[in-house]
């Protein structure tokens, strides 16, 4: 199975309340960063790792993103859309409404990160295995967020967001790997939280694990938000610095 086949659910339906007014109006997926809506970085991103099919689960404001992205022919991208519908089905409740698009395995990410890893090497490590899922973590020592995972012998031994323990130095870094069987296990058509999920798939024994080292970027929260735009626009500055010494 090559990457290209493989679909990347991006969870972005929700309604932002830690960024206040700034989500009032404009879904938190297509707030300014670096001159573009943060989506656009996050397509790229994707691209360039070798994504090429993409589902966007929206929700709030849902309509302004679809707008926006279109079929992803602009981003060199296949883009569906899943809409939550009259309510906000959560995280899990929004992944398994899409389940029509998505395949026997899929991506899923969030709507608000930059994750830069090896998607390739990560996928064909999962496929090696029959785990029904594989969390990508990140050892934070609670740097950037509260550690939240138990992480030993590449198996998610225990995560819990809401009620993390000292031995936990590893933090959940935001994509994940499913097979459909997993998907099944959620509630259909009710809010359901994915955390739920993964924290049951780690109890069992059936959640595998890849540790990244790079460090993940959020707009999820103002602090958040500034650090990815000071990102997003140091690494511009130094793509300009590259192109203008090699010309």
């Amino acid at each position: 199975m090559d990457l290209a086949e493989v679909p990347v659910a991006i969870l972005a339906g929700g309604v932002a309340k830690r960024l206040g007014p700034a989500t009032a109006a404009v879904p938190k997926a297509l707030i300014e960063v670096a001159g573009r809506p943060f989506i656009d970085h996050q397509l790229r991103l994707l691209r360039r790792h070798g994504v090429r099919r993409i589902v966007l689960c929206v929700g709030h404001l849902g309509e302004q993103i679809e707008r926006h992205v279109g079929d992803g022919a602009a981003h060199g991208l296949d883009v569906r859309y899943s809409h939550d519908g009259d309510r906000l089905l959560g995280t899990g409740g929004a992944l398994r409404r899409a389940g029509p698009l998505l395949g026997e395995v899929f991506w899923v990410t969030y709507g608000d990160t930059l994750l830069d890893f090896d998607y390739g090497a990560t996928l064909a490590e999962f496929l090696r295995g029959d785990a029904l899922g594989l969390m990508t973590v990140l050892r934070n020592g609670n740097r950037w967020d509260r550690s939240n995972v138990l992480f030993l012998d590449g198996k998610i031994v225990r995560y819990d967001k809401l009620n993390p323990t000292p031995d936990m130095e590893h933090i959940d870094y935001g994509a994940t790997l499913l097979r459909r069987r997993a998907l099944e296990r959620i509630p259909a058509d009710r809010p359901y939280d994915l955390g739920d999920l993964y924290r049951t798939l780690a109890s069992e024994g059936a959640m595998a694990g890849v540790e990244v080292t790079w460090r993940f970027y959020e707009i999820g929260s103002p602090a958040g938000l500034a650090e990815t735009r000071a990102f997003v626009e140091a690494e511009r500055a130094r793509a300009h610095a590259r192109g203008s010494a090699e010309t």
